[in-house]
């Protein structure tokens, strides 16, 4: 094999990002050969006591869920049920949980440029028309996060700037509240192998630490208890509408809710059995969560009461759900032998279930632009688009991926009809699509009206 090929280069994750939320040109952390000196030794004592005492289990009758002062309900603990009614006065206080950044005692060595571009950086513009894709990449030992910049009107897509991550990522979640800001930043929280969740600004380039993080893993030689999960973070999903909460699932069978605010986990549900692979918050109700674990079910929490849900069956694995948007009650779910199921809520079985793949369905995607559109990508290395306004559903194209084995999905909030795939083609493993250069596509869904994009409303307008 070349001394250049890799051994491995995948994308484990993906998540689109819409126009308008990230600056125009990001900040830069420009550091001094004396400070990345110093930040290669603190890493290598860092790795040193890790090796040490990370590894310790966690002592008897140890709590993951941080106590906090109780609720004026007990049964709603973030308040759901008055979110909308919410004074705009969070506490600011991370605490020893939620990590700020720390450049060391040489910050005077280290030089931020905030005064834009030079006239040969034209790429490190970020254009108003410029969707942000953030990737997972796992190149051999190396895992990466790679923010792209897509430009639909201009056809491009490119890497901006990437950032080194120290374990293999497995989700990408992107959200706007920053606990230390009171504007509306441009964060992404990632999940992977590593029980603690890394929370980074996506609007600083050459960032060496995560702006924040939640959780902690056990250390007895520090005397430090466990905070958070006990094992890999497999999904992430963030409230749009109760923005300082985001709900995390682990392969230790649990899903946490956040209070970034605090950086605590203040609600644990353990309903499932068997590891959580895919979470979403539902787009309007704040209270609602879906989860689909690998105990074969799909579930709708209720967050004021996580102890009660609905449970709707689709074995032997789920792998991911998604909300529809056009249809409030309704979510589609996929599991590991190539099923799709569609469910409404307020019924006990599925409106219909299908055979979509002769493997996993990795990527499941419900369009909120295009009426009826479903898109699903499988490690049979074949993305297919659905027509669901009809029942049972009618396959509209099929297309062999370039990426191989498809790992992941997303697509673009404001071009409706590219999607991006992500695979373990160690030559091509991302692939940007426009589903229209497909004559079956054209013809099925060209004439239907777009679906009116609804402008975000600002996090100050969410959260009074």
């Amino acid at each position: 094999m070349d001394e250049t090929t890799p051994t491995v280069s995948l994308i484990s994750c993906m998540h689109f990002v819409r126009r308008g939320v990230a600056k125009a040109v990001p900040e830069k952390i420009e550091l001094t050969e004396k400070e990345l000196e110093k930040i290669i030794k603190q890493t290598a004592e860092d790795l040193k006591l890790t090796e040490a005492g990370d590894d310790q289990s966690d002592e008897e009758g140890e709590e993951n869920v941080a106590p906090s002062e109780p609720p004026a309900d007990p049964n709603d603990e973030f308040n759901f049920e008055n979110y909308d009614q919410e004074d705009n006065i969070n506490p600011v206080g991370i605490g020893t949980v939620a990590t700020l950044p720390n450049l060391g005692d040489l910050s005077e060595n280290v030089q931020i440029r905030t005064e834009g571009p030079d006239s040969d950086e034209e790429d490190d513009i970020i254009k108003p028309n410029d969707n942000l894709l953030l990737v997972g990449h796992v190149e051999s030992d190396a895992s990466v996060l790679e923010v792209y910049i897509y430009n639909k009107e201009e056809d491009s897509f490119y890497v901006h700037h990437d950032i080194i991550l120290p374990w293999f990522p497995l989700c990408i979640e992107w959200l706007s509240h920053d606990p230390s800001d009171p504007n509306p930043g441009n964060l992404c929280a990632l999940g992977g192998m590593d029980p603690v969740i890394q929370v980074w600004d996506l609007d600083i380039e050459n960032c060496l630490e995560p702006a924040f993080k939640l959780g902690k893993k056990p250390n007895k030689k520090k005397k430090t208890k466990r905070v958070g999960h006990k094992d890999a973070v497999l999904d992430l999903s963030w409230n749009r509408n109760f923005t300082h909460v985001l709900a995390s699932g682990s392969a230790d069978s649990t899903v946490l809710l956040w209070d970034l605010d605090q950086g605590m986990p203040h609600t644990k549900i353990d309903s499932c059995t068997d590891k959580v692979q895919s979470l979403a918050f539902h787009p309007l109700e704040a209270q609602t969560l879906l989860g689909g674990s690998c105990d074969g079910f799909a579930r709708a929490w209720d967050c004021r009461s996580p102890a009660a849900c609905r449970a709707w069956s689709l074995a032997p694995e789920i792998e991911r759900v998604v909300w529809d948007t056009q249809n409030p009650y309704c979510f589609a779910m996929s599991n590991n032998t190539g099923k799709v199921a569609y469910v409404d809520c307020r019924q006990d079985e599925p409106l219909w279930t299908l055979d979509a793949h002769d493997k996993e369905v990795t990527g499941l995607i419900l369009s909120d632009r295009v009426p009826g559109l479903m898109v699903t990508v499988s490690t049979d290395e074949k993305l297919k688009t659905w027509d669901i306004s009809t029942s049972p559903p009618t396959q509209v194209s099929e297309r062999v991926c370039r990426v191989g084995q498809a790992l992941c999905a997303a697509a673009c909030p404001d071009a409706p009809y590219s999607v991006a795939v992500g695979g373990d083609n160690k030559q091509n493993y991302i692939e940007l699509l426009d589903l229209q250069i497909n004559e079956q596509f054209t013809n099925r869904f060209a004439s239907r009206p777009l679906i009116a994009v609804a402008t975000p409303p600002s996090e100050d307008a969410m959260e009074t």
